[in-house]
């Protein structure tokens, strides 16, 4: 089998990023936003992830609703998934 997921150097930079604007942020409702955002864009995600499976796969929809890649589910792109939020602040 191929290697394991891994993120580039680039993702690695922007999860720093938004892991310290997390971290420096202190509104619980700024960080209550944040969070369903990132619950979104992981389902998001997931479901894109199982869509190509599928396509690459020929596996029908109705069987490919737990497949997950390696065993482990995707993670959301943060730099793609904060459109609405207001990035003056990160």
């Amino acid at each position: 089998m191929s290697d394991p997921i891994a993120l580039s150097l680039g993702q690695k930079f922007e999860l720093e990023r938004m892991s310290r604007a997390i971290d420096a942020t202190c509104d619980p409702q700024a960080l209550r936003g944040l969070a369903k955002q990132l619950l979104q864009a992981w389902h998001s995600q997931k479901a894109a992830t199982q869509w190509i499976m599928r396509q690459h796969l020929g596996t029908p929809s109705s069987l490919a609703g737990g497949l997950a890649v390696d065993g482990q589910t995707p993670l959301p792109s943060p730099s793609a998934d904060f459109d609405g939020l207001d990035q003056g602040n990160l």
